[in-house]
């Protein structure tokens, strides 16, 4: 698993960034005041969550646990248009 880092000096930055493929697995867990949540349909309550996590602890959310894990994974392992979008993004990098 990698961890995010940010460098303050940029001397030690790399000249182009580097692009990489990430698996992300995001674990919420909370509670919240909403009404007739569970007749949504799967996308529609994904959104509804996902926004009213993103507004944060209110009176109507209370955060209980969130865990956050990424990975990067070959590039092999990707479909083929995640792995054409890598080489278009190394290749415009270069360009610059």
């Amino acid at each position: 698993m990698k961890l995010c880092s940010t460098n303050a000096n940029p001397a030690i930055q790399p000249s182009t960034p580097q692009v990489g493929i990430y698996e992300c697995e995001v674990t919420l867990k909370f509670r919240l005041i909403e009404e007739e949540l569970a007749q949504c349909d799967r996308d529609q309550l994904l959104q509804i969550l996902i926004d009213a996590y993103s507004y944060g602890s209110d009176n109507y959310l209370e955060p209980l646990q969130a865990d956050v894990r990424v990975q990067e994974v070959a590039e092999l392992d990707a479909s083929p248009e995640m792995r054409r979008q890598v080489i278009r993004l190394r290749n415009a990098g270069g360009l610059k």
